[in-house]
C-alpha cells in the first residue's frame, strides 16, 4: 500500500506521534528516550504557550494501518514579524532508514507552508530556541545530552537527496575539568574577584534561586535578541521554562553575576548528565522513573552546560571567568570529569574561544538545514 500523510487529529493520534520515536529507534543503541510527560505538554496546543503565536501541524505517515514516520511544522509568527521574513521551520522528525518516507513527510510540510505564504524552510527546529534543533552530524557514539536530536546517519544523506543545504552548525566541545583549572586561570580568576562592579552569585538551594530566575530570563531575551532563530520570551513561557527544568537544576551548578547596582550582567547553568538514568527509566518518571534519574544524577561524572549569557556591555571585563573558574571548581570538587559546552554557533567565536581557552575539543557537530520554496 502507498504511504498516507495525515495529520494528527485526536489525542489517541497525538499518543502514537508521540511515542513513534520508541518504536523507530528501538535498535538504536545510544538512544535516549524524551521524557515523555514533557513531550505529552509540547505537544499539547493548548499547554505549550509558544502555540499562541505560532501556527503548527503535525503529521503522521501511515502504511499497512501502522504509524511509520513523524513531523511538525512550525511557523514562529513573532519571529518573522521582527526580522520581515517568510521563513517556515521542521521538526521533531523520525522515520526509518526509507527516503520515500523522509520524502513523503518533508513534501507535505513544505506544501502546508507554502500555502501559509511561507519562502524558505529550515530546520530541525522547534517553536523556540528552548527546543532541540540541528540534525547530528558528528559523534554519534558520544552520550546524548537533554533536548537533542539523536538522528542516525543516514538522515543526513536523506536531506542531501531532497535538496536541503547548510544553514547554520553547532559545535559541542568536551573539556577535562581538572586539566582546565591551570594556576593561571586561577590567578585571573582571582583578580577579576577583586572588582567590586563584578559579583558573583552562588546558591544554596532553589528558595535562593528563585527570585532571580526572572531576571535570569530576562537577561537572555536581551543577550539572545540577534542569535540565529531565537524568540524572544514572555512572561508566561518564562514561568513554563522555570517549572520545567528547576526541578532537574541542580542550584550548585547555577552560577550568576550581579553588578554593584545589584543588576543580573550574566549567569551559566549546568545540569549533570542523566542520560543513563533516562535510558533505564524508558523515558517514564513512574513507577521507578525518578529513582532511576536520581541515581544517575547522582553517579554522573559528566556535567553538561545547558545555557549561559553575559550582558553585551559586560562582555570582555572577565565577567565569564568568574563565572566559569567556580563552575569548573565546583565540578570538580563534586567529582565530575567532563564538561560538554552544549551547542555553540558556528560563528559565534567569542564563546567557542572561551571552550577553546581551556582545553574543549569539538567532539560533536550538529546541523540545522534550509531550503527555498
Amino acid at each position: 500500500m502507498p504511504i498516507e500523510i495525515r495529520e494528527v487529529m485526536n489525542k489517541s493520534e497525538l499518543n502514537k506521534f508521540i511515542y513513534l520515536a520508541e518504536k523507530i529507534h528501538k535498535d538504536h543503541k545510544n538512544w535516549v528516550h524524551p521524557i515523555f510527560s514533557d513531550e505529552k505538554r509540547i505537544f499539547d496546543k493548548t499547554r505549550n504557550a509558544a502555540n499562541r503565536y505560532c501556527d503548527s501541524i503535525y503529521l503522521l505517515a501511515w502504511e499497512n494501518g501502522k504509524p511509520i514516520g513523524r513531523i511538525t511544522g512550525i511557523i514562529n509568527k513573532r519571529l518573522n514579524e521582527k526580522n520581515n521574513t517568510r521563513i517556515a521551520r521542521f521538526g521533531f522528525l523520525e522515520v526509518p532508514d526509507r527516503i520515500d518516507v523522509t520524502s513523503a513527510l518533508l513534501g507535505k510540510i513544505e506544501e502546508w507552508a507554502k500555502e501559509k505564504g511561507m519562502e524558505k524552510i529550515v530546520g530541525p527546529m522547534g517553536w523556540t530556541e528552548e527546543d532541540p534543533e540541528g540534525f547530528q552530524i558528528e559523534g554519534f557514539d558520544e552520550t546524548p545530552n537533554l533536548s537533542v536530536y539523536q538522528n542516525l546517519p543516514f538522515l543526513l544523506d536523506h536531506m542531501a537527496q531532497l535538496g536541503y543545504t547548510k544553514e547554520n552548525d553547532y559545535f559541542v566541545y568536551k573539556v577535562n575539568i581538572k586539566d582546565a583549572i591551570t594556576d593561571l586561570y586561577k590567578k585571573v580568576y582571582q583578580r577579576v574577584k577583586r572588582n567590586p562592579d563584578l559579583i558573583l552569585l552562588e546558591f544554596k538551594n532553589k528558595k535562593e534561586l528563585s527570585k532571580y530566575i526572572l531576571p535570569i530570563f530576562h537577561l537572555m531575551n536581551e543577550c539572545f535578541t540577534d542569535l540565529y532563530g531565537y524568540s524572544p520570551l514572555d512572561e508566561k513561557e518564562m514561568e513554563e521554562l522555570a517549572s520545567r527544568y528547576l526541578p532537574v537544576v541542580s542550584t550548585k551548578f547555577v552560577k550568576a553575576a550581579i553588578n554593584s547596582k545589584n543588576e543580573v550582567i550574566g549567569f551559566v547553568i549546568g545540569i549533570p548528565n542523566i542520560s543513563p538514568g533516562i535510558r533505564k527509566a524508558k523515558g517514564r518518571l513512574t513507577p521507578w522513573g525518578i529513582y532511576h534519574i536520581l541515581r544517575a544524577q547522582a553517579k554522573s561524572r559528566k556535567l553538561d552546560v545547558y545555557i549561559g549569557a553575559i550582558r553585551p556591555d559586560y562582555r570582555n571585563k572577565g565577567v565569564d571567568v568568574l563565572m566559569g573558574f567556580r563552575m569548573l571548581e565546583t565540578a570538580l570538587e563534586s567529582g565530575f570529569e567532563i564538561l560538554d559546552s552544549h551547542h555553540e554557533m558556528e560563528l559565534n567565536t567569542q564563546m567557542r574561544a572561551e571552550m577553546e581557552r581551556v582545553g574543549g575539543q569539538i567532539y560533536k557537530k550538529y546541523r540545522i538545514y534550509q531550503k527555498n520554496l
